[in-house]
């Protein structure tokens, strides 16, 4: 039989970071969004830019890709 062993807690704190980091881009998001930043492009660039560092946080914990 293999030894697969690793520390639990220390996968789940990590996911709770990420988890904590996403409520945080979450909050980040609603801010923006409120903000004026001069024109439209700026503001639809600024909540891609957001949800590009979400997405990425996504991906590479929750989908095990990192």
């Amino acid at each position: 039989m293999s030894d697969h062993s690793h520390d639990v807690a220390a996968e789940v704190r990590k996911y709770m970071l990420v988890f904590g980091a996403l409520l945080v881009g979450t909050v980040i998001t609603v801010l923006a969004a409120k903000i004026h930043f001069g024109s439209h492009s700026i503001n639809v660039a600024v909540a891609l830019l957001i949800a590009t560092v979400k997405g990425f946080l996504v991906a590479a914990y929750f989908m095990h890709l990192i």
